[in-house]
């Protein structure tokens, strides 16, 4: 289908999707005869992602420490689909698009997004998912730090790497920017009043917000017109190829649609 999956009132959403998260579903993309895989990999019967995971709700272990989240579980149906099994590499999200080329994975699942510096040293699939930028703030400081502007003075949290930490230094001139190498740490440091608020993309933060409760809330929303795309090594056009058949194939059959319930509740 040619509709676009945004995140619209991502905390109503999300708490949709808390309701179904834990349920399994099956799919055409399930139950097909394997494909054979028309491109090599890094091991062999293995398909390598590298993710800076943990980063909920897109890539993360569950209790049993089987990987999931919505990357993830693209991936693992991608994998499927080509009778492989998934692999996982942790690794810091800096420079991250740069792995596939140095043969450390076959392909960065991250929550990425295509960006022409990236584009530059990795070859993206088609974009699967939009997302904007958004602010996250202690409950009790909701009504003081609606705006950038109201956090001049202030220190905002940034992941390194990312197109939050571009947009807050582009935007947010009256403020400290810090960064850090992990999303937890951004948490831990908002969590213990060490920063004031985070900046970074709107699933993410929505999706934490509506974890912890109400201690934290997303207070604006910032619209940036971003899409995640997976990345491989610029010269693997075959993988390339590949994931966009597997994505085209899971908005055809409802592989997708079911994959981003899980997540956040039915498609916009």
């Amino acid at each position: 289908m040619s509709r676009k999956f945004k995140v619209l009132g991502a905390v109503a959403a999300i708490s949709m999707a808390l309701a179904a998260c834990g349920g399994s579903s099956s799919s055409s993309s399930d139950t097909a005869a394997a494909l054979k895989a028309p491109f090599s990999t890094v091991a062999s019967g293995k398909l390598t992602v590298c993710s800076d995971a943990p980063y909920e709700p897109f890539e993360f272990q569950d209790a049993a420490g089987k990987w999931t989240g919505f990357d993830m579980d693209i991936m693992t149906t991608v994998a499927s689909r080509y009778g492989l099994s998934l692999e996982v590499t942790k690794q810091p999200f800096d420079g991250i698009w740069l792995a596939p080329a140095a043969k450390t994975c076959d392909v960065v699942a991250s929550s990425m997004t295509i960006t022409p510096e990236r584009q530059q040293n990795a070859l993206f699939s088609d974009p699967y998912f939009d997302a904007d930028q958004s602010l996250m703030v202690r409950k009790d400081d909701a009504a003081t730090y609606t705006t950038l502007a109201s956090l001049s003075g202030k220190t905002i949290a940034v992941q390194t790497g990312t197109t939050g930490e571009t947009y807050a230094k582009a935007n947010a001139t009256g403020a400290k920017i810090q960064s850090f190498d992990d999303a937890s740490a951004m948490f831990l440091a908002l969590d213990s009043k060490q920063v004031d608020a985070i900046l970074q993309d709107l699933p993410i933060n929505a999706y934490r917000a509506l974890q912890q409760g109400g201690a934290s809330v997303v207070t604006a929303t910032f619209k940036t017109g971003e899409q995640y795309g997976f990345g491989a090594a610029k010269d693997n056009t075959t993988l390339i190829t590949a994931i966009n058949d597997s994505l085209k194939q899971f908005k055809s059959d409802g592989t997708y649609d079911t994959i981003y319930a899980k997540y956040f509740g039915a498609a916009k």
